[in-house]
């Protein structure tokens, strides 16, 4: 599971997710993308997941890039426990994805295995996504 390797602090806040992605908006590494267009977290196990999806419709041809890490931790206070006492443990990793970041990367097979590879993975993400073309 993708997660960071050590953080100056190990807790953070929820923060934002408005505006549309700055970076990572265009497809730079493989012939097709995967772009995002609406915002939401990704959690590590959901890009694990679309991953594992994308490799096995390829047949593991080509070259994958993933674009996104989960950086950001999301705490969890244990259920039953009452309310005070500080915050919760970290209980997973996600990355905060805005409208037009590129996720997904595929270079090296055909445009019909890219397309079909990347609408099974759309369904094992949580935000609406677009089959890009490089420019």
């Amino acid at each position: 599971m993708l997660q960071p390797k050590k953080r100056k602090y190990r807790k953070e806040f929820r923060g934002t997710m408005k505006g549309v992605a700055g970076r990572g908006a265009n497809v730079d590494f493989g012939e097709y993308g995967l772009k995002s267009l609406t915002r939401g977290w990704v959690t590590s196990r959901q890009i694990e997941a679309a991953r594992r999806t994308i490799a096995h419709q390829t047949k593991r041809t080509g070259k994958m890039w993933v674009r996104i890490f989960p950086d950001k931790p999301v705490t969890r206070k244990a259920p039953g426990s009452k309310m005070g006492s500080g915050k919760g443990d970290i209980d997973q990793y996600v990355v905060t994805v805005k409208p037009g970041r590129v996720i997904f990367e595929l270079g090296g097979v055909t445009e019909a295995v890219a397309k079909e590879s990347f609408r099974r993975a759309a369904h094992k993400l949580p935000v609406r996504t677009r089959f890009v073309k490089r420019e």
